[in-house]
């Protein structure tokens, strides 16, 4: 509640009506303004933390002390402490003995789910869904660097020596 009072110092407050309990709060972040609306009487504010867990936010805060409302009226009984006394007043039974517990015994085998295991180390596996644009077409065999014939490379052709001396022997002329 100190935090929200002392941001609640630097708000804004236009009332839009003091019967209907609603009002405009502008909260100012360097630069930038935000607007919240704040009705009090169906205790919510625009910012939803004021529904979402039943205690005044700097915008209810704020609202308040434009009219000379008692903010402490809008705390929900679950932060007083009368209720949490109330829920630790019972008595929890004491657990037994662990080793009396009765366990049934397993009617069933787990077995380990292989899909779920972590990918090995090294190199990571593809996560692409592939579908028929990243398919190639399939084209004839790879072809020779040298004499475009299929069946060898550059490497293994049978023409290599004849086209590598002819080139040499051009510039010798």
């Amino acid at each position: 509640m100190v935090i929200n009072r002392r941001l609640a110092r630097s708000m804004n407050v236009k009332i839009y009506s003091r019967r209907l309990e609603t009002f405009r709060v502008t909260e100012n972040i360097g630069r930038r303004h935000r607007s919240y609306g704040v009705d009090l009487r169906n205790r919510r504010c625009e910012c939803r933390k004021f529904e979402t867990i039943h205690y005044p936010c700097a915008h209810v805060v704020a609202a308040c002390a434009k009219v000379n409302i008692d903010v402490e009226k809008y705390v929900d009984d679950v932060y007083t402490l009368e209720q949490t006394l109330r829920v630790w007043e019972n008595e929890f039974p004491v657990l037994p003995d662990l080793s009396t517990w009765e366990v049934p015994p397993m009617t069933f085998e787990l077995i380990p789910d292989r899909g779920l295991k972590r990918n090995p180390r090294g190199r990571p596996q593809s996560s692409r869904i592939r579908n028929e644009m990243g398919i190639k077409e399939k084209f004839d065999e790879k072809r020779c660097g040298i004499c475009r014939l299929s069946g060898h490379s550059r490497n293994k052709c049978p023409n290599r020596n004849f086209h590598a001396g002819q080139s040499s022997g051009s510039g010798q002329n």
